[in-house]
């Protein structure tokens, strides 16, 4: 017998893609969704609002562009994300955004994870992002001293293409410290 009273679910919830629900809470709070994306290599940041004829995005900042002010460490890690959190807080400054809520998508809400150093960032640039302080990273983290500590006791090939590009890990926090005050300098 046929259930005729089934609904296929939206095409994009079908495929894991969009929790509806968790859409509605964020759009609910009528402001700019700050919305983290990370793949192995790089973190993707973007503002987005809501439009009726679909999202339109505000702005966009990947942790690539770091290179433009300097960087020469991998670009997937919590340092990186935080650099790239604090572009797009300046960016978001300049284009007169003051607040936003955080969208992680189906990511998990690991505390101290890169995401919610990303969104540290932010806020740090001057961006009011509602936040819990347990969810984010330490300072230490933050600054690269646990990168930094543990480059002491790891094989130096694991750090090979930083070596390449001419830091050694042991450099990090001030290298971090060093292009922060680029990216500062640029966008003030």
């Amino acid at each position: 017998m046929i259930n005729r009273n089934y609904t296929v679910k939206f095409k994009r919830k079908r495929k894991h893609l969009t929790d509806y629900a968790q859409r509605l809470r964020l759009l609910s709070a009528r402001k700019p969704r700050f919305v983290v994306r990370k793949s192995l290599n790089n973190v993707q940041i973007q503002l987005v609002t809501f439009e009726p004829a679909g999202d339109k995005t505000l702005l966009t900042t990947s942790s690539t562009e770091l290179t433009e002010y300097g960087w020469k460490a991998h670009r997937g890690n919590i340092p990186s994300a935080y650099l790239t959190g604090y572009l797009c807080g300046l960016k978001a400054k300049k284009q007169g955004i003051k607040e936003a809520v955080l969208d992680l998508g189906f990511h998990k809400a690991v505390p101290g994870s890169s995401p919610f150093a990303a969104l540290k960032g932010a806020v740090d640039a001057g961006l009011a992002i509602p936040h819990g302080e347990s969810i984010l990273p330490t300072q230490e983290t933050l600054s690269g001293k646990t990168i930094s500590s543990y480059s002491a006791k790891a094989s130096p090939l694991q750090f090979s293409a930083t070596l390449k590009k001419g830091l050694d890990p042991k450099n990090l926090p001030a290298h971090i410290e060093e292009v922060k005050k680029t990216i500062t300098t640029k966008w003030h």
